[in-house]
């Protein structure tokens, strides 16, 4: 198998990188400056020449604008490269006749849920983020039939910012902390993730899917977590509001996602969320503690 990585560098894309040359997969690694997604005559000739150089050849899109609050500010700049840029790989795709996996988010639906959301459950975005990541997963399926929109939520891994990184920083640095508790989701490594990518990406069975390590907790438990895990007490962490840290953004109050469509296809359910945790400080602790 092939795979041609876009926007490569990123926090998944690093992991996904080392999980599909480990699996023996002829990886090629394009950055945000090795290609453009929202230039579609450079998508077209970077996807084409790829794909002429080998069968069974598979696209990974992990470029994307993922700063929530910026989005409030220049929803455009988000649109063109959340919406725009996977159209035109969706496009390319579908013209060189190569698999597409899109990565998309939680932040497409409106967080109102009790339950975890299904892959049909109505959308309904409430932050430019999520109305942009939005319009990016219809325009793949609009132009890609061999495509996977994938979500996921609340990502963290060893390369790049992430919540993770920030809270462990943060206990050495404050004696206590106050963390949101009236948001809840499923904390997912992003190599767990990538794994199940992979997996996915060989079943041919296409369309939309939820993709994040089991459970849930909301971020004060995510928080208590980390500091048992950094052999801290987890008593320094107290609760709060969303309320009490106002943001330019909205953050969806529930952010489950039943990983239900997944497994119907064959792809194995992800392990539970603290589990996924403690593997992740044992095999790559020093870059979550950075």
């Amino acid at each position: 198998m092939r795979a041609l990585i876009v926007g490569s560098g990123g926090m998944l894309a690093r992991d996904l990188e080392d999980v599909l040359v480990t699996a023996g997969y002829d990886v090629r690694p394009l950055t945000v400056g090795d290609l453009d997604i929202t230039a579609p005559a450079a998508v077209d000739a970077a996807v084409s020449d790829w794909a002429a150089a080998g069968a069974d050849s598979v696209v990974f899109n992990c470029a994307a604008y993922t700063n929530v609050d910026g989005a409030e500010a220049d929803e455009q700049r988000a649109h063109l490269i959340n919406a725009v840029g996977p159209g035109n790989l969706a496009a390319g795709c579908a013209a060189a006749g190569v698999d597409l996996v899109h990565i998309s988010t939680d932040y497409v639906f409106a967080g109102d849920a009790t339950s975890p959301y299904d892959v049909d459950a109505p959308t309904g975005p409430r932050s430019a983020y999520g109305r942009t990541k939005l319009a990016g997963e219809e325009a793949v399926r609009e132009r890609a039939p061999r495509s996977y929109v994938v979500r996921t939520a609340w990502l963290y891994g060893a390369g790049g910012n992430n919540f993770v990184k920030t809270m462990a920083r943060l206990e050495r640095e404050r004696e206590s902390l106050s963390v949101v508790d009236d948001q809840r989701g499923s904390p997912t490594w992003s190599r767990d993730l990538s794994t199940a990518l992979m997996t996915l990406a060989q079943t041919r069975a296409y369309g939309t899917y939820h993709c994040t390590n089991s459970g849930d907790t909301t971020w004060c438990g995510l928080t208590r977590a980390i500091f048992e895990e950094l052999g801290a007490d987890p008593a320094r962490v107290t609760p709060c509001t969303t309320a009490d840290f106002p943001r330019p953004a909205p953050r969806p109050a529930y952010s489950v996602l039943s990983g239900a469509a997944l497994e119907a296809v064959g792809v194995p359910a992800m392990r539970p969320w603290r589990d996924a945790l403690a593997a992740a400080f044992a095999q790559c602790g020093d870059a979550l503690r950075a």
